[in-house]
């Protein structure tokens, strides 16, 4: 490069960033980490009157950031906790343990009162 000249940046590329082939699985890296929010709306109408309206909203993100943006149905979503087989599992079991300590406690307690 000849030391008087300024780098120049591709057409379309960015400030501050080199421009490379970004494969499939970078941009899905990048979309899934900051989130992307894809909104549209369908309007139907016949002689100036409303049919049908559609509002459609897709928010794309990773279910690490997705709670960042308040979003957090599947975790009480029951269907989904008994696919969950591994961490249900695991769930149920440390449940069903503090189950059976506190049970124990509550046992040892009514037996100390009544003597």
């Amino acid at each position: 490069m000849d030391p008087g000249r300024m780098p120049t940046r591709p057409p379309g590329a960015l400030p501050g960033r080199t421009h490379q082939g970004d494969s499939l699985a970078d941009i899905l890296e990048r979309v899934l980490d900051k989130g992307i929010v894809i909104a549209g709306d369908i309007q139907i109408n016949l002689l100036d009157i409303e049919l049908l309206t559609i509002k459609l909203r897709l928010l794309i993100a990773s279910v690490d950031k997705a709670p960042e943006m308040g979003i957090d149905w599947w975790e009480s979503d029951p269907t989904l906790q008994r696919l969950e087989s591994g961490n249900g599992d695991k769930r149920l079991a440390r449940e069903n343990q503090e189950l059976r300590e506190r049970l124990d406690r509550l046992e040892r307690q009514a037996g100390s009162g009544r003597e």
